[in-house]
């Protein structure tokens, strides 16, 4: 399996043969509270980095999902249409978002790995 990474803006994305998967953190999750609408990009959009692309929805607020890497959208997760709460049930696997193809393999390379990422979480705290 190959290592998670993550964005200061609390994306997780994981890249596999070139196609990243990429999703909200559960601190996000937990932050957002119950999520109740998701808006996913097209299929073949291309996308920069830090680019928003996606917005979730929850009781408490909306907030933008952003492109943690350039590429193009390949799939995006039609099941979050009809039940959003898996973001909240399962963050980090079947509450994933979109893939983005990549060409560029050393993309996640400025993206913080777990233990920066706890750090980070802590200092917000």
């Amino acid at each position: 399996m190959s290592e998670t990474k993550y964005t200061k803006d609390h994306e997780w994305v994981r890249l596999d043969a070139g196609v990243a998967t990429v999703g909200i953190t559960d601190h996000a999750q937990n932050a957002l509270g119950d999520v109740v609408f998701v808006d996913l990009p097209e299929v073949g959009r291309v996308v920069v980095a830090n680019e928003p692309i996606a917005v979730v929805e929850s009781v408490k607020a909306a907030s933008d999902v952003y492109a943690p890497i350039a590429g193009k959208i390949v799939e995006v997760n039609a099941a979050l249409a009809d039940n959003p709460g898996t973001i909240n049930s399962a963050p980090t696997t079947d509450g994933w978002f979109f893939k983005i193809e990549t060409s560029d393999p050393g993309a996640l390379d400025g993206l913080m790995d777990e233990a920066t990422y706890a750090a980070y979480v802590d200092d917000l705290a």
